[in-house]
């Protein structure tokens, strides 16, 4: 586990984190800090927790409305990856049907030309 320090809303936090996601973790903490003055610019003085929990409901609805368009874009996928295979599989039938009726037209070919090379001229 790694210390990283943060700074939110003027405030220094000691958070532990995995090897390598120190990175991360600050550009979370970045962007709650700048949550947090926007609202403060926006409201004004109105409490450390205040402002703090809604920055924190402002990120939650964030995240519930991208978990409601993923959803959306799953289906959309979903649905897509079915169509995908029901025209493969159609594109096969057809595929097959085409290689049956070329096979069947190269035998009435070779029928014929055995025929007229059997016929006396």
């Amino acid at each position: 586990m790694t210390q990283v320090s943060v700074t939110i809303a003027g405030r220094s936090y000691r958070m532990a984190c995995q090897d390598g996601e120190e990175a991360h973790l600050e550009g979370l903490a970045q962007a709650f800090d700048e949550k947090i003055a926007d609202m403060r610019r926006a409201f004004g003085e109105i409490g450390d927790m205040r402002l703090h929990v809604m920055a924190a409901l402002t990120f939650a609805d964030q995240l519930s409305e991208l978990r409601d368009r993923v959803k959306v874009l799953e289906a959309q996928h979903a649905r897509a990856e079915e169509t995908n295979a029901e025209r493969l599989s159609q594109k096969e039938a057809l595929e097959h049907e085409l290689a049956a009726k070329v096979n069947a037209a190269a035998e009435r070919i070779e029928r014929l030309s055995a025929t007229l090379a059997t016929k006396p001229r």
